[in-house]
């Protein structure tokens, strides 16, 4: 019998979360120190409790997750400080609750908040760097075999290529085929044997991981070869074609015992879809709260500047496609709200003096807010667009339609990755519908405060707004 291959690389995961625990736990000891709080057990209580709970919270904001392409400042570093202030409110909340706040100093706590998130910012980029730095000279790599010599399997091969970061070494590919290496491969990736050397380097565990990268005349086969391979001791892991990826992002069911897989439903479960709501109204509810002076001060202006109505009314298609009236401080001396509506352009004479600005600002939309307490919409998802668009594009993009399984939103991930404003060709509304369904296909509580975040630091300085 083989022996079994002890897998000894080193897990960033457990390096993070053992650097991420010292840190929480060291700068409340540090900061009870130095200013003489005696209280030192509630510290400790309170700092291990503190890194029990970052390390649940990061396990739904992802923070835990491989880094490997992952932009460092747009997206690394807002995943830490939500997962931060989300664990220091809660432990507030819960010293609060349990009548214990006399028994901390504000210094301490105050402390506590600001130096943390920055040496945890810090302390993530020194890590990554050695991490990376190890990886570009051959240390903690794994090395990969993949088997299949098809497009997504060398387009894989390359990605790994430009990204000598990620850690992994290419061995080669296996051909599928009953013929050995009649498939051209690229000049820097080599064959080194047929399916039947695949299965046999498998089972000697030979390499650190074999990916499996079949072709669709080669699927009706590769149940049997994963059959097979169910005997070897290697890692095997699949690369998805365009069938496969679609359905990786559906969810499972079982209705009277039979499996079924939900291709085109609702992305939300019953409990995330309450999650959310709850995220809305109490998001929602507080910055009404705060604009609520803004928005009295923006209507009066509106009022006095230009004839027409205060907010501006429109159809849109919400959830599933029900119709609803999109709330907006009117922009324009305009109020089309039928068959033919022509988008906003740059210099549009239409737009009023103050309604350029309150564009630019996005300050016009601050009334959905109420569509979101109301119900229709969400503060984040995909944008909602006139019923006349809709008609129009769900001609010209497939699966546009789609975008409609969830609320749409105020804010949306194409949003904050530029794609906002007029949509003046197919190419900017396709990428705009794209981002939508990655959104809907990848949606969590930590997308979400993300998005708000990133929204609240991007709108004054929107160029694609007018």
């Amino acid at each position: 019998m083989e022996n079994i291959k002890v897998d000894k690389k080193i897990s960033s995961e457990f390096i993070y979360r053992i650097a991420d625990t010292l840190i929480i736990l060291g700068i409340l000891i540090l900061a009870s120190l130095y200013s003489k709080a005696y209280n030192i057990e509630g510290y400790w209580a309170a700092g291990f409790g503190a890194s029990l709970l970052f390390g649940f919270v990061g396990r739904f904001t992802e923070i835990y997750t491989s880094w490997s392409g992952r932009p460092f400042l747009r997206d690394e570093v807002i995943r830490i400080i939500v997962t931060w202030l989300t664990t220091f409110l809660f432990l507030i909340f819960v010293i609060f609750t349990v009548k214990t706040s006399a028994e901390f100093s504000r210094f301490v706590l105050i402390s506590w908040l600001v130096v943390t998130p920055a040496l945890l910012i810090l302390n993530r980029y020194a890590l990554r760097a050695l991490l990376a730095s190890l990886k570009r000279v051959g240390i903690n790599n794994r090395t990969i075999a993949i088997a299949g010599i098809t497009e997504q399997g060398i387009r894989f091969a390359q990605s790994l290529e430009r990204q000598p970061d990620s850690g992994f070494q290419i061995a080669g590919f296996y051909d599928l085929e009953d013929n050995t290496c009649t498939t051209k491969l690229p000049d820097s990736f080599a064959c080194i044997g047929n399916q039947a050397a695949m299965i046999e380097a498998a089972r000697n565990g030979e390499w650190d991981q074999i990916y499996l990268a079949p072709n669709a005349t080669q699927q009706s086969a590769s149940l049997g070869l994963i059959n097979k391979l169910s005997e070897s001791i290697t890692p095997i892991r699949l690369i998805p074609d365009n069938f496969i990826n679609t359905l990786i992002h559906t969810r499972y069911l079982e209705i009277a015992d039979t499996p079924v897989l939900c291709i085109y439903d609702s992305p939300l479960s019953a409990q995330h879809a309450f999650i959310k709501r709850i995220e809305d109204v109490l998001v929602g509810l507080l910055i009404l709260v705060l604009v609520a002076p803004v928005m009295l001060i923006i209507a009066t202006i509106i009022k006095l500047t230009s004839p027409g109505p205060v907010l501006f009314k429109q159809t849109r298609h919400g959830l599933r496609g029900e119709k609803f009236q999109v709330l907006k401080f009117r922009t324009m001396t305009v109020c089309e709200n039928g068959s033919d509506i022509k988008q906003a352009t740059r210099n549009d004479h239409r737009i009023t003096r103050i309604g350029a600005f309150l564009r630019k600002t996005s300050l016009d939309e601050l009334p959905q807010f109420l569509n979101v307490l109301q119900g229709n919409m969400s503060i984040v998802g995909p944008r909602p667009h006139a019923v006349a668009h809709n008609e129009e594009y769900r001609q010209l993009i497939p699966g546009y339609m789609l975008r409609h399984l969830m609320k749409p939103g105020i804010t949306g991930l194409a949003q904050v990755n530029g794609w906002r404003g007029e949509t003046d060709t197919l190419f900017k509304m396709q990428k705009r519908v794209e981002y939508d369904m990655e959104y809907i296909h990848r949606w969590s509580l930590g997308l979400d405060i993300k998005i708000i975040l990133v929204t609240a630091f991007k709108t004054l300085h929107d160029k694609n707004a007018y």
